[in-house]
């Protein structure tokens, strides 16, 4: 395990020294961009939609008894820009796109084709993995963005829909407005980056890591995506404690 994470810091530091790099490689952060943001935008929309109005749905009547539906859309706003967003969508990437950078980058690590690289003088940090994590770093916290105001957006149309809560979007959205700050929405956005980098350097380890044939193409895909998952809850709790 500690063998594990001293290989992903130096994959980290390496490719942060390799950011100058990054002007040439701008095609492939544009590719990368799109697959990780524009294709996933339908899947964020609708989770994070459910999401926000799950929260309505089983907070709303319990606030409503105890004289405080007025509240619904603070709560609704905060959990959703420090934590439900950033967490849930980190997830969902990192079942899509982490395991897509680890089975890619395995693939071609089983096939010989890094060694390939290796061979033109192709550094494959430079080629592989800097693209992947600067689209990644950028595309998620715009992703979180989308998911914050769809999921208040979603928490919004059950209080108003929902006949134990019936509050107006007018109440809902000042109450929002009263409880968040921009540094509520900050601070998710700041967790999504943290766990932007986390999937980017797990997965793209786990694919240079890759030995055995499709087996292990399968069992590095499989890692990485647990591992991304274990990481995120973890280095979430710490964020909020550090954060509060």
């Amino acid at each position: 395990m500690f063998e594990s994470i001293g290989e992903m810091a130096l994959l980290f530091f390496r490719t942060l020294g390799s950011l100058p790099q990054v002007w040439r490689q701008r095609h492939k952060v544009c590719e990368q961009f799109f697959e990780i943001g524009n294709a996933s935008l339908l899947m964020v929309c609708i989770l994070s939609f459910f999401i926000g109005g799950v929260i309505c749905l089983l907070t709303g009547p319990v606030l409503v008894e105890r004289g405080l539906a007025s509240s619904i859309g603070g709560l609704v706003g905060i959990s959703m820009c420090k934590e439900l967003a950033p967490v849930m969508m980190s997830i969902l990437i990192a079942g899509r796109i982490g395991s897509a950078m680890a089975a890619e980058i395995g693939s071609m690590q089983v096939y010989q084709e890094i060694d390939a690289l290796r061979t033109m003088n192709i550094n494959p940090i430079h080629y592989l993995v800097l693209p992947r994590l600067v689209a990644i770093a950028v595309a998620l916290p715009l992703l979180v963005v989308f998911a914050i105001l769809i999921g208040w957006g979603g928490g919004s149309l059950v209080a108003a829909l929902n006949h134990q809560i019936s509050i107006s979007f007018q109440s809902f959205f000042a109450n929002l407005r009263d409880f968040v700050t921009v540094g509520n929405v900050a601070n998710g956005l700041l967790k999504s980056f943290v766990f932007a980098l986390v999937i980017a350097v797990v997965s793209c380890h786990q694919g240079l890591k890759t030995i055995g044939g499709p087996r292990g193409i399968g069992r590095s895909v499989t890692k990485a995506v647990v591992n991304c998952i274990v990481m995120i809850v973890i280095l979430d709790y710490f964020l909020t404690r550090l954060t509060l």
